[in-house]
């Protein structure tokens, strides 16, 4: 499981609520289609919430993490299926 630490683009759904969804994100210019969120979990590090989203697309397992202070998105673990 090969641990990352990168800076990506996500689109998202809001709502209803609070609630945020990843739909697909951007990982060395390909477009990646979330096809499963397997697993979601909220963590606090300091000050800082952060939100952890386990998605499938085709072919992979990923961690997305959603920063809620800064509003950025990281791609945290890779893992081939």
């Amino acid at each position: 499981m090969p641990m990352r630490r990168e800076n990506i683009r996500v689109g998202v759904v809001h709502g209803p609520g609070s609630k945020i969804r990843p739909v697909w994100f951007d990982l060395q210019r390909r477009k990646h289609q979330i096809c499963t969120i397997t697993n979601t979990w909220r963590e606090r590090v300091g000050q800082v919430e952060l939100l952890h989203f386990c998605v499938t697309d085709d072919g992979a397992l990923y961690e997305l993490t959603y920063n809620l202070s800064s509003g950025c998105w990281h791609l945290l673990l890779v893992e081939a299926l």
